[in-house]
């Protein structure tokens, strides 16, 4: 099985994110580091790298995740699925 990424655009991201399943992901590249965003069978958890320094914080929802990414998220953010 080879690993395998793709773009999406901003606006599919919540819907993305609502049927993200256990053995996916989605990766944000901003300039200040990555958000990373994967899903539990009870929540949503977030990885925030800067520097080698991770922050992880947990969302019980999508609105929640979406609600938190809003001041994450730059117009120059690349969003990719894994």
């Amino acid at each position: 099985m080879t690993y395998q990424e793709k773009t999406i655009p901003k606006e599919s991201l919540e819907k993305f994110l609502a049927t993200l399943d256990s053995d996916e992901g989605v990766r944000i590249d901003n300039e200040f580091g990555h958000i990373f965003i994967n899903k539990t069978s009870k929540r949503y958890c977030i990885d925030i790298s800067i520097d080698n320094k991770d922050e992880f914080i947990y969302k019980n929802n999508v609105e929640q995740v979406i609600d938190f990414l809003k001041n994450h998220l730059k117009p120059e953010s690349k969003i990719f699925t894994y």
